[in-house]
């Protein structure tokens, strides 16, 4: 018996589906995020690593960045053999200080990468413009801030590049590790594209050498789904904020220092950390009445033992120090009840 159909070497209509799901996530995070494109990939971290070699960072450039943030920020620019310049925050927003950037800039700076820190983005036109100035990549570190708004322009949609985590504990966060850049320019969304799957254009011709980082079309369709909620989720982060605010302010605890939701800001409250001088002692009534926290970040990127090498000492960025040593995140997420609220600023109060 003759079989008459054709059989191809490979069913590309069969693996089409799954792909779809992540086009389809790379077209819904870019409207998201008001950008032109969206290139899905592996996770946050890959995201700044792509988006770091899709300018060309070299060895022996620099990055100029802030040590106040997951060690992801500082860790994609070593990668490349590049040097992380770090700059003091905004003891305010915890977030990179723009008027510390133009000091830092050498003949060897390429690139900055702003931080928009637990879901508050970075003060980004004076960036923009000492960029311009200077000739400088912008690439968004919007790990903890999607759809946080500064004068109405969301994150991921002012610099070169914006890249997001979906780690499982973030706003959007799917069942695993994923990530997603977005980009204004063509030529940068292709170089991005390029790069996440091996430098290979077409199959098995590769211009550049890149790696595999491609988003798992797994990832992309529980994303897609939980997209639609996002908003919803965020208002009730918002909303949980607000209640904070009216709960600390009605125990009088003057002592504790709240998140400041910055003039023209959409805050998306990834984390609500406090700050307070006895966060030792607040530790431990929530610790003692089974209540989560966490510090971010304990040690700042500068005071890491693996870039003992930059030559930073303690003092040689007070603000970063200061916060690291002052700041807890307390629980935040849209499903907290009133109740529970309650609880939390009880034990923050007991510690007083």
């Amino acid at each position: 018996m003759s079989y008459t159909q054709p059989i191809p070497l490979l069913d590309l209509k069969a693996q089409y589906a799954p792909i779809r799901e992540v086009e389809g996530l790379e077209r819904e995070i870019a409207a998201y995020s008001a950008a032109a494109y969206g290139i899905g990939v592996t996770s946050g971290t890959d995201a700044l690593l792509i988006a770091l070699m899709a300018v060309d960072i070299q060895p022996g450039d620099e990055v100029i960045t802030t040590p106040y943030t997951f060690f992801a920020t500082g860790g994609s620019i070593h990668r490349l053999g590049a040097a992380p310049v770090f700059v003091d925050i905004d003891p305010v927003s915890y977030n990179i200080d723009p008027a510390a950037i133009e000091a830092a800039i050498t003949p060897r700076t390429r690139a900055i990468m702003p931080v928009h820190l637990y879901g508050q983005m970075a003060d980004m036109d004076p960036i923009m413009d000492i960029a311009a100035r200077h000739n400088l990549y912008v690439i968004e570190d919007a790990a903890q801030a999607i759809g946080a708004e500064y004068k109405g322009r969301r994150a991921g949609s002012i610099g070169h590049f914006g890249c997001f985590s979906f780690f499982p504990s973030k706003n959007l966060g799917g069942f695993g590790d994923g990530g997603m850049m977005t980009a204004q320019d063509e030529k940068l969304a292709h170089a991005a594209r390029l790069l996440r799957n091996h430098g290979a254009e077409p199959k098995y011709y590769h211009k550049v050498v890149g790696g595999n980082f491609r988003l798992d079309a797994l990832q992309a369709a529980v994303l897609r789904v939980k997209l639609a909620y996002l908003d919803g989720w965020t208002a009730g982060r918002q909303r949980n904020a607000a209640r904070y605010r009216a709960l600390f302010a009605a125990r009088g605890l003057a002592e504790i220092t709240l998140p400041t939701e910055l003039p023209e800001r959409r805050h998306i409250y990834n984390q609500f950390v406090i700050r307070t001088a006895r966060r030792a002692a607040v530790m431990a009534e929530l610790k003692a009445r089974n209540i989560g926290h966490e510090i971010y970040y304990p040690v700042p990127l500068h005071l890491q033992e693996c870039f003992a090498g930059l030559g930073y000492r303690a003092g040689s960025l007070p603000e970063s120090e200061r916060a690291a040593n002052e700041t807890l995140a307390l629980p935040i997420y849209p499903e907290l009840t009133e109740e529970m609220q309650a609880a939390i600023v009880d034990a923050v109060a007991a510690a007083y």
